[in-house]
């Protein structure tokens, strides 16, 4: 039997991705990819995989068939739990058959990825595994009852192991971003209230592009341009004065202008943002933004580390153990 990954729930948007498909915005087609990179790569680094199952605040749940399964779980500071035994958010573990990895929205974060090493039996869609929902390009979105054929099982650990990932940690420090492409569609005036509010992620925020909630930015004269291409992280202000904030399932091109656009290393803070949430911006240079990604990168590239998981106390373990320190006596 091939070794396969059972899914037993998915909340909604639980979907696979690689990172991304590049190179066809030309041609209308939406890169896709993970919301928050750093943490995909952190997962698939860890468990040698060439994809990754995107985990939305829903949640879901997950079984081993056919072999026991090297699976590495990281992103958002979610509640993780292998047979009820809860786990550090960033985990590198064995799903032996029929044991349960379930994940569950914990403290923070909104986005968490599960790993398995190997290769999933996934045919490309124009060079990539990405599920982009809206175009129905990909895999589509996992729900209970999917499984998941492994091409090539890597190997698994022996036994749960913690991931120290620094570029993991959350930071309440603001959204850094580089002012423009269409920043002279605002007076001054209008940039420094953007820059100077603080902002809450709104309701209908999505893989496509968080609202963002606050103050109304009005445009020097009309908030149409002639569409052009779009990153993810930039920052539109359409026609009623609320920024949008492109994410990684983005149309490629946009009509309305673009105050600004987060720089790359701080799209995976963004992106772990739930609604809710509040957040501010700070506008830095380009030489400042390029640094960032630099260290950013850098720090991924050195990798997370694998830590021994504090022992269990149980009463087995208790029971085994020789406690008594000595023995007085009360009338001494």
């Amino acid at each position: 039997m091939s070794a396969r990954l059972l899914v037993d729930a998915a909340g909604p948007g639980v979907t696979i991705q690689d990172e991304g498909r590049f190179g066809r915005s030309r041609y209308g087609v939406t890169p896709a990819g993970p919301m928050d990179l750093g943490a995909y790569l952190a997962a698939t680094r860890a468990a040698g995989a060439d994809s990754a199952i995107e985990v939305s605040l829903g949640g879901a749940t997950f079984r081993a068939e056919g072999a026991t399964l090297g699976v590495a779980v990281a992103g958002g500071d979610f509640d993780v739990r292998l047979d009820g035994r809860p786990l550090p958010s960033a985990s590198l573990l064995p799903l032996a058959p029929e044991a349960r990895l379930s994940l569950r929205a914990g403290a923070s974060g909104a986005w968490c990825y599960v790993a398995v090493g190997g290769a999933l039996d996934l045919a490309p869609i124009l060079g990539s595994r990405a599920t982009h929902a809206r175009s129905g390009l990909g895999p589509k979105p996992l729900a209970a009852g999917d499984a998941l054929t492994l091409a090539a099982a890597g190997p698994a650990p022996l036994e749960p192991l913690a991931l120290a990932a620094p570029w993991l940690a959350p930071s309440a420090a603001p959204i850094r971003l580089l002012l423009g492409p269409q920043a002279d569609y605002f007076a001054p005036e209008e940039i420094e209230r953007f820059l100077n509010a603080r902002w809450r992620i709104g309701a209908r925020s999505d893989r496509m592009a968080y609202r963002l909630e606050g103050p109304s930015i009005r445009h020097l004269s009309g908030h149409d341009i002639v569409s052009d291409g779009v990153a993810m992280g930039a920052i539109q202000i359409p026609g009623d004065g609320a920024p949008l904030a492109l994410m990684a399932d983005r149309q490629p091109t946009g009509g309305y202008p673009k105050i600004a656009t987060v720089i790359g290393a701080d799209l995976g803070r963004l992106a772990q943002l739930r609604p809710g949430e509040d957040l501010s911006f700070r506008a830095v240079d380009w030489d400042e933004a390029v640094a960032a990604r630099r260290d950013y990168f850098a720090t991924i590239e050195a990798g997370a580390t694998r830590e021994p998981l504090p022992a269990r106390v149980t009463t087995e373990s208790l029971l085994a153990e020789n406690l008594v320190g000595g023995v007085v006596n009360a009338r001494d």
